[in-house]
């Protein structure tokens, strides 16, 4: 790999580590700890990485064959404000899933687990410090209305309930939802960034390869303790359960799946040649890929409970039992997780509010589903405000006091907050701007001390 390295403008820099002294306080624990968890690893830096050596011709759309754009002003201004619209989401998603997995991160049984996740907060701030790397380097001003300074602290300004998707709205109910997140919704980030290699800006195009190489580590930190987990559930350790884990994938199957846009949108992504897919393609092969983990996961446990099977037995004897709701050799269906059908729970797209239950059941009331709902998710979570708020919105939905598109847009309620920082805002811009420093190279350092993340004062 051949990738280039860039520092923010010193003034935006530090407002990133502004953010993380009051949003990711554990931030400091990684350098002191890297060599100890991921040894052959280079160390962690903090900064914008461009792969270099990508192709300047556009692979797909309606310029498809031209050369790939370098400013926001050679896209056009519906181009430029779609695009901007992505980085934007982008941006938020990277700094809400901190939040999230900040809130139960001590919960974790196991240090190894814990560090891992941690990695993968650290990765999620160099994400959003990559997208904030294409907000502050060309003039975006024509579309958004904004200079540089206040896109990007309106999106430090965020926090869980007011970020752009609804997956990055919902508080984690315990490390379950830490391990789950990774392996569901990072799972759909993979999707979104290797769709967006093709991307006919190409500041953009480049960004992509060196965040999917790390977020092919943050896949590993959902599904690798899960395998652990599923063993130790079947050796009878009462700590970890497949049905919190079942759960746990009912709360956040339904928002991954949402993640991809509206069932028959995606056309401007193809159309403007900033993806090669459309949403309900992506989709379905994403729902495929989560069946095929579960399915893993499943073999898993009743080999651990059976040692004698093979993994092809197991995945076989697995999926029998899930369909016919019946049992083997001392092992229930009800041992095992089920992936909830692709139109449970959904508020967006076309299955929102439709009531449909976790193996495609139809509900006629309200009551019903919701008990329905009661009995597959976890319990923590029935007790948040967006589970009250998905329950009064559907209630509308169903006594005609609210049309489908209606609660479509009423779900999340998002609102804009001032600040997280208890600090002033102002304080973030008082520095001039410098400039960026630059490094090129065959293959990536390994950055020392300097580019490490500073330690937690």
């Amino acid at each position: 790999m051949n990738v280039e390295q860039t520092v923010l403008p010193k003034r935006f820099h530090d407002a990133v580590l502004h953010w993380q002294r009051h949003n990711f306080p554990d931030y400091g624990l990684l350098p002191d700890n890297w060599e100890k968890y991921f040894p052959n690893d280079p160390d962690f830096c903090l900064c914008a990485k461009m792969e270099v050596g990508m192709g300047d011709t556009i692979e797909i759309g309606d310029r498809a064959g031209q050369a790939r754009m370098t400013r926001p002003s050679e896209m056009g201004e519906e181009p430029a404000r779609h695009l901007l619209a992505i980085i934007r989401a982008q941006a938020s998603t990277e700094f809400g899933s901190i939040q999230q997995h900040e809130g139960t991160l001590a919960r974790a049984q196991d240090d190894e687990d814990r560090f891992w996740v941690l990695r993968v907060m650290a990765e999620e701030l160099r994400h959003g410090y990559q997208m904030f790397h294409l907000l502050v380097s060309q003039d975006w001003s024509g579309v958004s209305g904004q200079k540089a300074e206040e896109m990007v602290e309106e999106i430090l300004s965020m926090r869980t309930g007011s970020h752009v998707l609804d997956a990055f709205n919902l508080e984690y109910d315990s490390f379950v939802d830490n391990v789950v997140f990774a392996a569901v919704i990072d799972r759909v980030g993979k999707y979104q960034l290797a769709m967006q290699r093709v991307c006919a800006y190409k500041p953009f195009a480049q960004s992509m390869p060196p965040m999917l190489r790390e977020e092919a580590f943050h896949l590993a930190a959902g599904v690798i303790p899960l395998r652990r987990w599923v063993q130790r559930a079947a050796q009878g350790n009462e700590l970890v359960t497949m049905a919190a884990i079942g759960r746990s994938f009912n709360k956040w199957m339904p928002r991954g799946l949402e993640m991809f846009g509206h069932e028959k949108g995606g056309e401007s992504n193809i159309r403007f040649g900033f993806k090669n897919m459309k949403n309900a393609e992506a989709q379905s092969l994403y729902y495929e890929e989560c069946r095929k983990m579960v399915a893993d996961l499943n073999q898993r446990y009743l080999r651990a409970r059976l040692p004698k099977l093979s993994p092809e037995e197991g995945e076989r004897i697995a999926a029998r039992l899930l369909d016919d709701r019946g049992r083997h050799d001392g092992v229930s269906y009800e041992d095992l997780i089920d992936l909830p059908d692709a139109r449970f729970f959904r508020r967006k797209g076309e299955p929102a509010f439709t009531m449909v239950g976790t193996r495609g059941e139809g509900f006629a009331s309200v009551d019903d589903y919701v008990r329905h709902l009661k009995a597959h998710l976890p319990e923590p979570y029935l007790h948040s405000r967006d589970m009250k708020g998905y329950v009064e919105t559907l209630r509308d939905v169903a006594a005609g006091r609210v049309t489908v598109d209606q609660a479509m847009k009423k779900m999340p309620a998002l609102k804009r907050v001032g600040g997280v920082c208890p600090c002033s805002n102002s304080v973030r811009w008082v520095v001039e701007e410098e400039a960026p420093a630059t490094h090129k190279g065959a293959s990536e350092p390994r950055p020392r001390s300097n580019q490490s993340p500073p330690k937690t004062i």
